[in-house]
């Protein structure tokens, strides 16, 4: 008599990381849509969109681990989300706040803001290109055994997608106002053509989907989470904007101490 439901729920339980990879793009939708309408308002919650993408990727790898539901279906699923939510969402985000606010009217050199506007277009389709490839690559070398003296599942090969959409989110979330001046839209421009370098590159970025929380006391743990709720929930735009850009300098000073090190990567 009991097999039946323990079987439902087993299966819910199973169909519990499909729900999150939906939820996932269902985020990256809400924020392709907020971004179209362009309002100060909407970009921020374009952004706040994507943030809450990013959760629920990480929520559901983990979620799939612990209750045995990984699958060939849902890895591949998982990727497809993630290519609108964290490659065409923040690209299109990225266009509309940082480079649809420019007017050559009101420059000295309308036709160079123009030529700024083509070059911010050709750096976010190009974000959006390292994305997909980024995705490939690392579905490919999730089924290879890991390089020679680098612990598996201790690092990621380029810097992840769901990081390079939140550094983009993270500064519309702190600054939502659309940028209007032309050396801002540079700067930016640039900004979006190195996140989609650091992509497909072969730097290493530490991963945080295998931390074992087991490991760490419980009361510590609860504490720690906490504490990163409240900070968040009271000072997001700050909190968030430190997070991304600290875990993408992590990545940067790894490299360049292994470097000074002598170490190859």
């Amino acid at each position: 008599m009991n097999e039946q439901p323990n079987h439902r729920l087993r299966r819910g339980i199973h169909l519990l990381p499909a729900g999150l990879t939906v939820g996932n793009l269902f985020f990256g939708y809400f924020a392709i849509l907020s971004s179209a309408r362009g309002t100060v308002g909407d970009l921020d919650a374009a952004a706040k969109a994507i943030g809450l993408a990013v959760v629920l990727d990480a929520l559901d790898g983990r979620v799939a681990r612990m209750s045995k539901g990984a699958s060939p279906f849902g890895k591949e699923f998982d990727s497809l989300a993630d290519v609108i939510s964290f490659g065409l969402a923040p690209a299109f985000l990225a266009l509309v706040w940082g480079l649809r606010g420019l007017n050559p009217s009101l420059s000295n050199h309308p036709e160079s803001v123009q030529h700024l506007y083509h070059a911010g277009w050709i750096a976010c389709f190009f974000f959006v290109i390292c994305g997909a490839w980024r995705l490939a690559r690392f579905n490919i070398q999730a089924g290879e055994a890991p390089s020679p003296g680098v612990p598996p599942h201790r690092y990621f090969v380029g810097m992840p997608i769901p990081a390079a959409a939140g550094v983009i989110a993270a500064v519309v979330h702190a600054f939502p106002k659309p940028i209007t001046d032309w050396y801002w839209a540079a700067g930016w421009t640039v900004l979006i053509a190195g996140l989609a370098l650091l992509m497909v590159s072969p730097i290493r970025f530490y991963s945080l989907k295998h931390i074992d929380l087991g490991r760490v006391r419980p009361s510590v743990t609860v504490i720690v989470i906490g504490l990163m709720v409240a900070l968040i929930w009271k000072f997001s735009r700050p909190v968030l904007l430190i997070i991304a850009v600290g875990y993408l300098m992590a990545g940067l000073v790894g490299l360049a101490r292994r470097r000074l090190l002598g170490h190859a990567g």
